[in-house]
This record gives C-alpha cells, sequence and structure tokens, in this order.
C-alpha cells in the first residue's frame, strides 16, 4: 500500500488513523477511535493496515451551530503548525487555555476532533433534538393533576394540586396512600420543566386579562395606522368627576367622547354629554367639522385657528368594539367616503393616542379640581369621604375646564416621542400636536374630507323601511307626504327613509343616488314631538281601543237580540203591490211631516 498524507486506514483490530504528515522512515498519524494527542508510527507498521472510510459530516444549517464552530476553529488555529513538534505544541495549547479561558482538555479536544475529520463541520456543536420519548405513568399522572387542579381559575396553589392528585391516583378505596408515589420535588420540577408562561396566564387569570395586561406589545402600532394626518381614533370614557344641575342637585359624572389624529395626536374633536351611544358620536362628528375659532368663542375663549387646525372630517376612523361603534348608523359614514375600522377586543394599545388623550386631559384638571366632586383613588374604600356631596359644578363649567385642558394639549404639549424625519427637523417642527398636524397635511397620503353640517347629521340619521299607499308614505306608523311623488302614493312602493328620533315632523326619503327629499308629517298633532312619546301615545290608544273590544262585541250581540225579537212579531202578508209605491211613500210622507219649530217654539211659551 503506498503511504499518502490524509489517507484513513485500519488494522485488523479496528484502530482507525488519519495520516496528517509522511517521512522517509515513519508517519505522524492521529487515532480516530480514541481521543489522544497525534504520534509518530513506523511505516512498516502501516503498510499492514488497510484503506477505511470515515462517515460523511453533516452539513451545519443552524446559525449559532455555525458561529461556535468558527470559534472554535480560531482557538486551535495556531497550533496546527506546530502539531509535529509535541514541546511547540504543548507550549501553543497553554496559550490558547489562557487566551479564551478554557481548559487544556477541552482544547486538546478540539483539535483532535479537527484532526480526524480535516473539516471545520466536526466543530459544530450537537444540536439537541425535541425528546419525543413517551411519559411515564407518573408522569401523565402529574400533566392530568396540573391541567385539573392548576392551571384553573380556582387558582389552586402547587402544594394543592398535588395533594389532590395523590387523592385521586394514589390512594386506595378507603383513602389510604399507596406504598409508591411520586414525591412533591417530582411534581414541582416536572411542572416547572413543562410550564408555558402563556398557559399559565390564561388558564388562571382568563384570555381577557392575558389580551388586556399581559400580552407583549411589540408592535409599532400607531405608525402603522397612520402616517398623515386623517386616522381618527374614537373613544369615549365617564370622567372621574360628579356634577350638578344649575338647581344645585347631584346629576352624576358626564362621559367625555373624543375623536384623536393618531398621526399628531392632535385632538380634532370632543363632545361632553350625559348620554352616550349613537347620539353622542352624531354630536363629536359635528365637532370636528367645526371651525374652533368659533365654537370656542361660545364658551368665551379666545384662540387662533393655529392652535386647533382641524376642521374636516377625517378619511378613516378606528374604533374599539363599542356597541355604539358596531351599528348600522354609525357605519352609515361610508356613504361620504369614510372608511371604519374595528380593532379586536381587549387592543387598546392600538389605539393609543386616544387612550393617552383622556388620561392626560383627567391629569391637568383632577390636581385643582379636589374637593369640587373628583373622585380619588380610594373611592371604594370604607369610611372614606362621599365624594358626591362635594360636587359644585355643572355641566358648562366643567365644558369650560375641559375645553382649556384640549387646548393646552393640542398647542403646547411636548411629544417627546414623535419620530422626526429629516425634513421635519430641516423645518425645525415644533414638537406640539398643532404644528405637526400643519405640517402632516403637507404630506402625501393625507386622508381629510369636506362635509356639510346638513349633509353630515342626515346621513348619521337612523334609517328604517316606508311604505307608499293613498294616504302617504307610512314610517314608525305615522303618515307623510310630498306633493311629487303622486304616482308612488298610486301604485305603492317601498323605501328607505331617514328619521330624526327627536321630532317626528319630517323625514327624509334616500334615493338611488343617494339623495334626501323632505317629507312632512300629515297627523299635525304630533309634530315637534319626539318618537318616543308619539309611540307612547300610539301604545296607550291602543291599549284603551283592547279595553272597549269586549264591550264593543256585546253591543253588536245585544243589537242582534232587539232586532230579532221586532222581527219576530211582524207578520208577512205574503203578495205586495208594488205598482202604486210613488203614491204610498207620498201619503206616508205627508202622515210623518211635524211641524218642528211650532212644536219647539210652542213648547218653549
Amino acid at each position: 500500500m503506498q503511504i499518502q498524507k490524509n489517507d484513513v486506514i485500519t488494522d485488523e483490530n479496528g484502530i482507525v488513523l488519519r495520516i496528517l504528515e509522511v517521512r522517509e522512515n515513519e508517519s505522524f498519524v492521529v487515532e480516530c477511535n480514541k481521543k489522544r494527542m497525534p504520534y509518530w508510527i513506523s511505516n512498516e507498521v502501516i503498510l499492514e493496515y488497510q484503506q477505511y472510510e470515515l462517515a460523511e459530516i453533516n452539513d451545519v444549517t443552524e446559525e449559532s451551530a455555525t458561529s461556535i464552530m468558527h470559534r472554535r476553529y480560531t482557538m486551535i488555529a495556531d497550533i496546527l503548525p506546530v502539531m509535529v513538534d509535541e514541546k511547540l505544541r504543548c507550549d501553543a495549547i497553554a496559550d490558547a487555555s489562557v487566551q479564551y479561558g478554557i481548559s487544556k482538555q477541552t482544547i486538546r479536544s478540539y483539535l483532535w476532533m479537527y484532526l480526524v475529520a480535516q473539516d471545520k463541520k466536526a466543530l459544530a456543536p450537537n444540536i439537541k433534538k425535541i425528546d419525543n420519548k413517551e411519559l411515564t405513568l407518573d408522569e401523565k399522572n402529574m400533566r392530568w393533576a396540573l391541567n385539573k387542579f392548576f392551571y384553573s381559575m380556582n387558582k389552586n396553589s402547587l402544594s394543592g394540586a398535588y395533594k389532590m392528585m395523590l387523592h385521586a391516583k394514589y390512594c386506595d378505596n378507603e383513602g389510604k396512600l399507596n406504598l409508591s408515589y411520586p414525591s412533591f420535588h417530582q411534581f414541582r420540577y416536572f411542572y416547572r420543566k413543562t410550564k408555558k408562561q402563556q398557559n399559565y396566564i390564561i388558564s388562571r387569570y382568563g384570555l381577557k386579562k392575558y389580551q388586556r395586561d399581559k400580552r407583549p406589545c411589540i408592535g409599532d402600532s400607531v405608525q402603522s395606522f397612520a402616517s398623515a394626518p386623517g386616522v381618527g381614533m374614537l373613544d369615549s370614557t365617564v370622567c372621574d368627576i360628579y356634577l350638578v344641575d344649575d338647581a344645585g342637585n347631584v346629576v352624576g359624572r358626564p362621559i367625555l367622547t373624543a375623536c384623536v389624529d393618531a398621526y399628531s395626536g392632535l385632538c380634532c374633536g370632543y363632545t361632553l354629554t350625559w348620554e352616550g351611544g349613537v347620539y353622542s358620536l352624531r354630536e363629536l362628528m359635528l365637532n370636528v367639522i367645526k371651525d374652533k375659532t368659533t365654537y370656542c368663542k361660545e364658551f368665551g375663549i379666545h384662540i387662533s385657528e393655529n392652535e386647533w387646525p382641524s376642521k374636516q372630517l377625517m378619511g378613516r376612523f378606528v374604533t374599539d368594539m363599542g356597541k355604539e361603534y358596531c351599528t348600522d348608523t354609525f357605519a352609515q359614514l361610508s356613504e361620504l367616503g369614510v372608511t371604519i375600522t374595528s380593532l379586536p377586543a381587549y387592543r387598546p394599545e392600538l389605539k393609543g393616542p386616544v387612550e393617552r388623550f383622556f388620561k392626560m386631559i383627567q391629569d391637568y384638571y383632577k390636581p385643582h379640581l379636589k374637593g369640587k366632586g373628583i373622585i380619588e383613588p380610594d373611592f371604594q374604600e370604607r369610611g372614606v369621604k362621599d365624594y358626591r356631596k362635594s360636587a359644585c359644578l355643572n355641566l358648562r363649567e366643567f365644558e369650560i375646564i375641559v375645553l382649556r385642558c384640549i387646548i393646552l394639549y393640542n398647542s403646547k404639549r411636548i411629544i417627546k416621542d414623535f419620530p422626526y424625519d429629516e425634513m421635519m427637523l430641516k423645518n425645525k417642527v415644533r414638537p406640539h400636536s398643532n404644528t405637526i398636524w400643519n405640517w402632516g397635511i403637507t404630506l402625501p397620503g393625507v386622508n381629510l374630507i369636506d362635509a356639510s353640517e346638513k349633509k353630515l347629521v342626515l346621513t348619521l340619521l337612523p334609517r328604517t323601511k316606508g311604505r307608499f299607499n293613498r294616504f302617504g308614505l307610512n314610517v314608525n306608523k305615522l303618515r307623510y307626504y310630498n306633493s311629487i311623488f303622486t304616482e308612488e302614493y298610486l301604485t305603492g312602493a317601498d323605501s328607505v327613509v331617514a328619521y330624526n328620533p327627536d321630532d317626528v315632523s319630517n323625514i327624509w326619503l334616500i334615493t338611488n343616488d343617494s339623495q334626501y327629499i323632505r317629507f312632512d308629517l300629515i297627523e299635525s298633532r304630533f309634530n315637534g314631538k319626539r318618537l318616543a312619546m308619539v309611540q307612547e301615545a300610539q301604545e296607550e290608544q291602543k291599549k284603551l281601543v283592547s279595553m272597549e273590544k269586549e264591550d264593543n262585541l256585546q253591543a253588536e250581540i245585544d243589537l242582534v237580540v232587539h232586532i230579532q225579537a221586532i222581527t219576530s212579531n211582524v207578520i208577512d202578508s205574503g203578495n205586495k203591490n208594488t205598482k202604486d209605491i210613488r203614491n204610498n211613500r207620498k201619503k206616508e210622507v205627508g202622515m210623518q211631516h211635524r211641524n218642528i219649530a211650532g212644536e219647539v217654539i210652542k213648547h218653549g211659551e
């Protein structure tokens, strides 16, 4: 056999060698099946060996394994040139051990692994595979006990779950423990080895708690929604203050509803009311498109247009799953070109700007209204003062305070974490919502819609079906008319109409091209009244009619009895002469005619 460098050979005893260096009479070899340093061996001995082929090394695909492989090779790279000199090799191994902070034996192990394979891939660590071995009976019992007793809304302790497992799985019929059962340390070890934090939170505290308070928040949510002004985030909150009416009677806590631009954080509109739901949304939309300088003057506040520059409708509204946002009435905004996006439940961070707005507005006024109806954090504790008794502000006074807070929020609040770009820095855009808004409306992608108050109000009116007939257009059991619809009254047809629940005097028929045609109420007694009052009156009338039905039926039966009594005594003479009917009538008229005036006057004397 010809001896060549890097050949792999084996003898009859199974010893496998790799030839590292070949000289005239000897060769430098390393054993492949025994971890030891290389040594010199006579060429005459090697001639008795046979060729051998080592198993192929798999490719390294894991990035972490590749990094470790290169680091290990770097540790032995300076040793390879001096391998054949034992003294220099030992010195190099010692130096590498000190330099890389690992033992000499580890360096030797890496060196041997590389020399045997002559490939860096041999230095890659083994990737631990998932252990799919079958669970033992005890492990199955522990898994069952954890799922049943520990991962539950009962929130049992780990030791409590362990005792319940012993009672259920390791006791005889008399409740005595078996001789063999897992220890609590084994139970705790199995729990820690298999524990998943997500499963722990959801099973013990519920999915709502996890989604709201524990779920990882790792997205740039707001910037993904808005790259320019035009995305309005809507929400409402109950203010932490009790208010009174003009007479000083405690009314309760008002509801603040707001629309905040996701890009700039500007409050584009608000409403402060006692009534929430669709009513507050309608008022909010009107406030969004109002000129804010004119609006503030109504409260005796004078501002410049730059301090509150918004007066257009947002092209996109982002809402949560509140019932007022899921109504068909709110969805009708799409007729104006508005897109409505509903967020999943328990995701407040996706509408962070409006949540932050509510917090900051209340933080502005609460320190200055203590003792005037403000609710403190300890309001549910025993013996605490009843904050309702200290209420002294009415709704208008409180609204002026809120309005002042909003102006401060829009024009003076410093936004420290806004993602400034180079152009904003170059133009020295001030870190306030109003200035960022004014900058943003010059950007591409601005989504703002011009809308008149009348068109907006008509769009947000609730709708129902109306039917034409000869008596008018019937809507909500009331009749309406418009003189140009004569043909529809005669032929009958269904239509979609918008109505005002606060005044039934008019309704608006909606045509196929989204035009609103006004109809007037025929039943004038209901003019100016609310729909609820009209329906109440109609229901009351229905009850009155229903109560008299039995008497009416009895009266009709009595009439039948009287008629039959009269007709039963009449004798039919049979053959009748029909030729003298006219003369008979004339004679009978003369007999029945009375001097009514003479009788009355004479009787009066």
